[in-house]
């Protein structure tokens, strides 16, 4: 008896040891969040994320983003940063033009242990969605994201490294499979297939299950630049209204539920609405060799109006090799801008059939001519299924897009400029009754997160909005983040931007984005029950 009792307590001990050497060698970011998010019924109370894109990392060749969000061998595989940003950073000339406007530059490449360089607000090539730093966010608030596959045939040609190919819709079913790789990995450390935070959606009726259960739903979007290969070379498509329904059909198979018509070019579905400043050159160019043309912008002479298309200046040599010799950046009439592209009949085909499937159809990056006529089809339709996710569109539709019973959310920024759009925005949400508001954060869509806020004092610990965590300053590996001075630096600090920007302008914004997962689901129900009529 006694050997069997001695027996069992070194097999006891052996197993303990074995467990803890097994997780000395696999390191984990902390979440530093306490408390289980509570489940929540009809009326969802939390906060929805309409634009965000956690597997970017595969797009654009899978060479320009650095860093992904899990490796099944552990935090130290997934945070590092790309081969040519090393050793100091200074052949990184992509970060280096999109973060400082000029290709010369330095950052320190290492990330886990130390993070001294990144991941930061306005890095925009270093992996910003590790999946502990979005179970922070879902444990302090957020119950609805909308996880946008993205891709660029140009500036996946454009960049000299890839290790995938430029087809973006190859581009698009291999992020979508990442996504479902991605819940299993958190299925596996949550006990079994079924069981973790992270669940993808395919309708309201599921999404709402999945948030009574105290989880995180997650809804697939596309915003690409050709979507189904309908690009056009010199106005003449590339693609046909069977090729649209087809792609379409495996689109809806795959379980995206949100879709733009353009992106970034113009392309053979609609125009779309210009880039500005340092991006927008690089844009430019890409609609150059997408399309044959660079953007045409005339004067605006009504009320709305696409972003300006500022003077460019030279650019870096990595990028004018691309220009044909002899040929440079165009010339543009006085601001405001517009392009005379609008909504092509392929463009209404496509957005006749969303609307015959019950997705979500995006009207930003849509010129402003091409989201009015957008929205004229839909109003025909009495659709409500329209989002404006990331202050993309001009805000004269914006009225429009409630009364249909659709959704806004903005694009992420500090306190005051955020609170700005929410107030704009407020008279509609009480004209129409549509309590409920968002952001779109864009992690890893190469643009620049909410930065620290001047006079910004968030304390630490603080309970989250719903009052179930209490969230401390997060640490990963040897760094501690703090949202007064990182701004929000990675994902897991979104909690914490809108508990300063809760401070900043009081509990009917902080209600109003409580609100936000559940007007959202509303406008998505509405669109597939306009579908069956």
């Amino acid at each position: 008896m006694l050997r069997k009792v001695v027996g069992a307590a070194m097999l006891a001990a052996l197993t303990l040891a074995s467990t803890a050497a097994t997780a000395q060698t696999v390191p984990e970011s902390e979440v530093g969040a306490v408390g289980q998010p509570a489940g929540s019924a009809a009326p969802v109370r939390g906060f929805v994320d309409a634009h965000s894109h956690l597997m970017s990392h595969e797009a654009f060749g899978g060479s320009l983003i650095c860093g992904r969000p899990f490796d099944p061998d552990g935090i130290d595989h997934a945070l590092v940063d790309c081969a040519d940003h090393r050793p100091n950073g200074e052949l990184a000339w992509f970060e280096n033009f999109t973060r400082h406007g000029t290709p010369v530059g330095t950052h320190d490449p290492v990330g886990w242990p130390t993070f001294k360089d990144w991941p930061a607000h306005d890095s925009l090539t270093h992996q910003q969605a590790y999946h502990k730093w979005i179970e922070r966010a879902w444990r302090g608030g957020l119950r609805v994201m909308v996880n946008d596959l993205v891709a660029n045939r140009q500036l996946c040609e454009i960049y000299p490294l890839r290790r995938n190919g430029c087809d973006e819709m190859a581009t698009l079913r291999l992020e979508a499979r990442r996504t479902f790789e991605l819940q299993d990995h958190i299925d596996a450390q949550s006990g079994g297939p079924g069981q973790g935070w992270f669940r993808v959606v395919k309708s309201p009726a599921e999404a709402r299950q999945v948030i009574a259960a105290g989880k995180l739903a997650v809804v697939l979007g596309v915003e690409t630049s050709e979507p189904f290969g309908c690009r056009q070379t010199l106005g003449i498509p590339h693609c046909t209204k069977a090729q649209i329904d087809r792609g379409l059909d495996e689109m809806h198979a795959l379980g995206v539920r949100s879709m733009f018509v353009c992106h970034k070019y113009d392309n053979a579905l609609c125009g779309v609405r210009f880039d500005s400043g340092t991006t927008g050159v690089i844009v430019n160019l890409g609609n150059f060799l997408s399309s044959g043309r660079f953007w045409n912008a005339r004067t605006c002479t009504g009320p709305q109006h696409d972003n300006t298309i500022e003077a460019a200046g030279a650019l870096p040599p990595q990028l004018a090799r691309w220009l044909p010799h002899g040929v440079g950046l165009p010339v543009y009439p006085p601001a405001p801008h517009c392009n005379p592209k609008g909504l092509t009949s392929l463009g209404a085909h496509m957005v006749q059939g969303m609307m015959r499937r019950g997705m979500m159809i995006e009207i930003d990056h849509m010129s402003v001519k091409a989201a009015g006529q957008t929205l004229d089809l839909l109003e025909s339709a009495g659709y409500p299924g329209v989002i404006s996710s990331h202050s993309w569109a001009d805000p004269g539709y914006l009225r429009r897009v409630y009364r249909l019973g659709g959704m806004v959310t903005a694009y992420g920024s500090p306190a005051p400029s955020f609170t700005a759009g929410w107030q704009a925005t407020k008279p509609f949400r009480d004209e129409f009754g549509r309590p409920g508001y968002g952001y779109g954060l864009d992690a890893n869509g190469m643009g620049p997160l909410p930065g620290p806020r001047p006079g910004s004092a968030v304390t630490y610990p603080f309970t989250s909005l719903d009052g179930a965590v209490t969230l401390d300053r997060q640490r990963t590996g040897e760094r501690v983040w703090d949202v007064n001075t990182d701004g929000v630096a990675h994902y897991g600090l979104v909690p914490d931007w809108i508990e300063d920007m809760r401070r900043y302008a009081g509990d009917q914004l902080a209600q109003d984005m409580l609100a936000g997962a559940e007007a959202y689901l509303k406008s998505w129900e509405g669109a597939e029950l306009r579908s069956r009529t």
